[in-house]
Parts: C-alpha cells; sequence; structure tokens
C-alpha cells in the first residue's frame, strides 16, 4: 500500500476531484507511483486532503474512466501503468457561463453512460440479425422494440398490451403526431396555465386553441378543468403528471382519479407527457393506469436516461388509435433511430437502463441538496429527484429584467414567459442537469443568489 502518497492540491484553482486525478497523473508520469502500487483508501486520502469522501471517490472513478487505475471490490485501487497526457477540465471562471436553461438529466460517473453505450453497441454489432435491424422499420417500432417497450412502461402502468404500445424517435415527435391524430385546427386542448415550450410549438404549427386551466401548489386543479370542459368543449388534456416542467408540482393519486373522472364524462382524450415519471420512486400511478381508454401516455428516456436517444414510449386507448399514430408518426419522421432503439430495447431487458435511472435519480438529490443550501433564502419549489426547480423572484425583481442580469453574469435561465399562457408570473425555472459537476453548479447557483440578493439598481456593485 502506498501510505505515503499525499498528494497536494490546496493551489488549483479547478474543481478538487479533478485536481486529485490532476496529482495522481503527474505521480505517476514521474515515476512516484510505479504500476501495480495500490493507493491509500479513499476515506484516508479524504482525511488528509480536508475534503468530502464524495470528492475522492468521483476523483477516483475518473481515474478509473481515464485509464489511470484499476478498481477491485474488497482489494482496492491500483496504478494501472503510465499516464498519458491529463486533459484538465475546469469549471467556469466568474466570467463564464453556466447553463441552467437546458432541462437534461445530469450524467454522473455512476451512470457510466459511455461505458455502456460502448458494451452496448459491441453487443448489439456482433448480435444476430444485427443488419436486419439497421434496415426501414415498421413505423410504430418493429416487434422486438415493441415488446421492450410495453416491460418498460409496464413497471407504472402495469400490463399492456403490445398492439397498443409504439416506439418513436423523442417525445416532441409524439406531440406532434398525437396532436394531428386527435386534433383539427381550431380545436381547443387544455393545458395547464404554465405548459411545456415543446408542447406550445406543436400546438401552434396545428392550429389548435389552447385552453389554460388554473394550478395550484398540487397542479391542475380539477374543479378549474371541469369549469372548461363546460365553457370551451375541448377535444383534449394535456398535462405533466409527475414533476410538472416548469412548476415542479406531483398531482396526488386523488386529484389524478378525479381528473380522469371528468375527462371521460365530457369525452376529452388525455394526453398525460410523463417525462419524469420514472425519476421519483414513490410517484403515484400514471393516469393512463387509472384510465386507459383515454389516456395517451408518453415516456420518454431524454429526461431519465439521455436526450441524445431520442427514444420515446407511447401507450394509446386501443388499437384504432394505434393505427392513426404510427401514421401520423410516419409523416412527420417515418421510424425512430433503429440503433438507438435496439439499444434501449437491450439496456431493458439486461436492467441496465434501471441502473442509469438510479444514478441519475441520486445525483438529481445531491444537486437538489447542494440549491437548498445555497438558494435557501429564496422562494422556490423542487422535488429531490427532479433536476429543476421553480423559482419566484423577490421584489423588486421582474423577469425581464433579471433575464438580462443574468446573462451579463454568464447565468442562462428560463422565464416564465415561455411556460405562461397568459400573464406570466415573476418567475424562471432553473435546470442543474446541464452543470457539468456540483463544483459548477454550486459557483452558478452562488452567483444567482448573490444577484437576487440586491436590487436591480445596486447590481454594478455586485457585478
Amino acid at each position: 500500500m502506498m501510505e505515503s502518497w499525499n498528494p497536494t492540491i490546496a493551489g488549483d484553482a479547478g474543481p478538487k476531484y479533478l485536481a486529485i486525478v490532476k496529482a495522481l497523473a503527474d505521480d505517476i508520469r514521474a515515476g512516484r507511483l510505479p504500476p501495480g502500487v495500490r493507493l491509500p483508501p479513499q476515506r484516508a486520502l479524504a482525511k488528509h486532503l480536508n475534503v468530502d469522501l464524495t470528492t475522492v471517490t468521483r476523483a477516483f472513478n475518473e481515474a478509473r474512466r481515464t485509464g489511470l487505475i484499476d478498481a477491485t471490490a474488497g482489494r482496492g485501487s491500483f496504478v494501472r501503468g503510465p499516464a498519458s497526457k491529463f486533459v484538465e477540465v475546469r469549471r467556469p471562471s466568474p466570467s463564464g457561463s453556466v447553463d441552467f436553461s437546458m432541462n437534461m438529466p445530469p450524467q454522473p460517473d455512476a451512470a457510466r453512460l459511455a461505458e455502456r453505450m460502448e458494451a452496448g453497441l459491441s453487443r448489439l454489432a456482433g448480435s444476430p440479425g444485427f443488419l436486419d435491424r439497421m434496415q426501414y422499420q415498421d413505423s410504430a417500432g418493429n416487434l422486438a422494440d415493441r415488446a421492450a417497450a410495453a416491460q418498460w412502461l409496464g413497471q407504472r402502468l402495469g400490463p399492456v398490451p403490445l398492439q397498443r404500445v409504439l416506439v418513436a424517435g423523442g417525445a416532441q415527435v409524439v406531440l406532434a403526431a398525437v396532436l394531428a391524430a386527435l386534433l383539427k385546427p381550431g380545436d381547443a386542448l387544455c393545458v395547464p396555465s404554465l405548459t411545456y415550450p415543446g408542447l406550445r410549438m406543436a400546438a401552434e404549427r396545428r392550429g389548435v386553441r389552447l385552453v389554460p386551466v388554473v394550478c395550484d401548489e398540487d397542479g391542475l386543479d380539477p374543479d378549474a378543468f371541469l369549469d372548461s370542459c363546460k365553457s370551451e368543449r375541448p377535444r383534449a388534456l394535456y398535462l405533466v403528471p409527475t414533476l410538472d416542467n416548469p412548476t415542479t408540482a406531483t398531482l396526488p393519486k386523488a386529484r389524478r382519479e378525479r381528473i380522469a373522472e371528468v375527462a371521460r364524462s365530457h369525452g376529452v382524450a388525455i394526453i398525460e407527457d410523463d417525462a419524469y415519471g420514472a425519476l421519483p420512486a414513490d410517484a403515484p400511478a400514471p393516469i393512463a393506469a387509472l384510465a386507459a381508454d383515454i389516456s395517451w401516455h408518453i415516456a420518454t428516456l431524454s429526461k431519465c436516461v439521455s436526450p441524445g436517444l431520442r427514444i420515446a414510449f407511447i401507450a394509446v386507448p386501443g388499437t384504432n388509435e394505434a393505427v392513426r399514430l404510427a401514421a401520423e408518426l410516419r409523416a412527420i419522421n417515418m421510424m425512430a433511430s433503429p440503433l438507438a432503439a435496439a439499444l434501449a430495447s437491450q439496456w431493458i431487458a439486461d436492467g441496465e437502463i434501471d441502473a442509469i435511472v438510479a444514478a441519475i435519480r441520486q445525483e438529481n438529490g445531491l444537486r437538489q441538496a447542494v440549491a437548498r443550501e445555497v438558494l435557501r433564502d429564496l422562494d422556490f419549489r423542487a422535488h429531490s429527484c427532479g433536476h429543476h426547480l421553480w423559482l419566484r423572484l423577490p421584489e423588486p425583481w421582474r423577469r425581464g429584467e433579471f433575464g438580462a442580469h443574468a446573462r451579463q453574469l454568464g447565468l442562462s435561465v428560463i422565464q416564465s414567459d415561455a411556460f405562461a399562457i397568459g400573464p406570466a408570473p415573476e418567475a424562471i425555472r432553473v435546470s442543474l442537469g446541464a452543470a457539468p459537476d456540483s463544483e459548477t453548479l454550486r459557483y452558478g447557483l452562488s452567483l444567482l443568489a448573490t444577484l437576487l440578493s440586491h436590487p436591480p439598481g445596486a447590481i454594478s456593485t455586485v457585478v
């Protein structure tokens, strides 16, 4: 054991975990850590460096990923060999930028996404019939991918007949196709008063009339929805029932049941965008599990695995609806990427996808803890399993003014105007997933909190 390896990282301005990796690479390259040497236990190294154990763990994970060390459970971590040139990635300086606008899941080391993708694609390439999978596929997805989708959806919906399941190239494609299958130009679509911008875009292109429905802290108000059904005669209702975008609200079970009851009694289809439903371990059952006969349930992998997959699964009310939706999908996007669909199916079959979701859920919890600490004096809503929060601006700030000041400081956020159907509140959505690490996240949130702690007229002193 290399009991005497005691690196110094105090003078490094970057993230501490990268400073540890850099010190490790430097000492390997200089011969101070020869191949095969066992490194000190992570807990001992954390104590020596006066850092959290998680910082050392992340450093060792990064060192393993870049080939500096090998790690074996129960035996420890060992120097692998001569170090190649270490590429250092630093968090932004105060003149840099932090992206709080893109609502994407973080990609923690524990998810091992690159490693899993490399291994998964290699297995696919060597599997029988691989070239057949790379040809044109049915617009609803081939049977193998639809079966995997039914397995994934079944975790939350219960058993779903294969004839009611489709695979598509992302939720945005699905939203456009569902609107085309359900509504004609001029038809009314009920939506929360703050709703997903992608839905607004698809509805505008379709010529659909959006009817805002009042929401409260628990989400869409069923009584307000009932009033809208009576006065506007909508053809459908769109909502995000779990970890709503942007408000983070999750509809309680009783409210889901009431919404389904109102929709059924007025002949209204429900478009259930369950983008975040897989993240909380204790989320109520989707509305489609309560009212499958009127629900068009969309579950994308973009918000709980990776946006790069561009894969979404859909459960529709029946076979006729599946045929209609497949026709719309064919006109819009022909088919989902066969390679991405095959990889997603493989990950579902072998349980890899559940491990990825679990790692992202854990990382979201860590990032939300940072947000709670840094933004503790501000008024915001969040969920420990989600990767965004909804922040109400303190007086006298106004959203346009705040957005302009934030951009000057290198912070990008989304103002409430992007979501509002009608008057917009003085609020912003802050997405936590795009920051590359917790130190960058803390830096950006601290800057945001400092900005909001001063009135707009005093910002020149803050900058």
